[in-house]
């Protein structure tokens, strides 16, 4: 049975992959992509799409996110899009839960059908901090959310809490706190990146970066990560 759902889930994660790449690259003229003004009508008909049917446009981004982390999509690209798309109050309130509700979509399944496969595969790795989250889960996973997940990629970070058995109620809501920051910030590039194209007449890299809708959280980042390093050392190595 596991065998079955492990090939299922790979199956169905290409084909929303594909899809998504399909529907991306048919979308965009390739011979278009050095002019500046294709991205300027890209971005006017984006506005227009999701202006005129906002709730609608959250709904499929929200399916479209909670399946895509479910079948271990990474997470990065969808914060940029939903602060291109929806700016970045609106676009951080729904990635937090879509991506909050994919991630224990994931731990549920590996929980109930993966869990001997998961503790295999991460269970020497992370076993050091295993007696802290047991200790303590959900004071400790926010905490492992907030700093980024200790540079796990975003798919095995959601499966960690398996090694420890974590409660669902505990797993979703440590995680929709701990990813507001980070979330937050990344949303705010997309919306930096929306309001570049759409003010701007022609691309120039330095008028890029010194946009303040780009450099801001960028520096936000820089500090974030600083802070993070700091947590980590603070919480997690000093318990070795």
């Amino acid at each position: 049975m596991s065998k079955r759902l492990k090939t299922f889930l790979g199956i169905s994660y290409l084909a929303i992959l594909f899809v998504f790449l399909y529907f991306l690259f048919t979308s965009i003229e390739l011979s278009k992509l050095n002019d500046f003004s294709y991205y300027k009508d890209l971005q006017n008909n984006l506005s227009n799409l999701v202006s005129a049917s906002i709730i609608k446009n959250l709904i499929y981004f929200f399916i479209f996110a909670v399946l895509w982390v479910a079948l271990l999509g990474f997470g990065a690209p969808l914060l940029i899009v939903s602060g291109i798309l929806f700016g970045q109050w609106i676009g951080t309130l729904i990635s937090v839960i879509s991506i909050s509700v994919g991630a224990l979509i994931l731990y549920s399944i590996g929980n109930f059908f993966f869990q001997d496969l998961v503790k295999k595969t991460l269970q020497q790795k992370f076993d050091k901090y295993i007696f802290l989250f047991k200790k303590n889960e959900f004071y400790y996973f926010f905490i492992y959310r907030f700093i980024g997940g200790l540079g796990v990629p975003f798919g095995l970070q959601n499966l960690i809490p398996v090694l420890f058995g974590m409660g669902k109620m505990n797993y979703f809501f440590s995680s929709f706190f701990g990813f507001i920051p980070g979330f937050f910030i990344f949303n705010t590039i997309g919306a930096g990146i929306n309001s570049y194209v759409e003010q701007s007449e022609n691309f120039n890299v330095l008028d890029f970066i010194l946009t303040p809708g780009i450099y801001l959280p960028i520096l936000m980042f820089a500090f974030f990560m600083i802070f993070s390093l700091i947590v980590k050392k603070k919480f997690f190595d000093d318990k070795n």
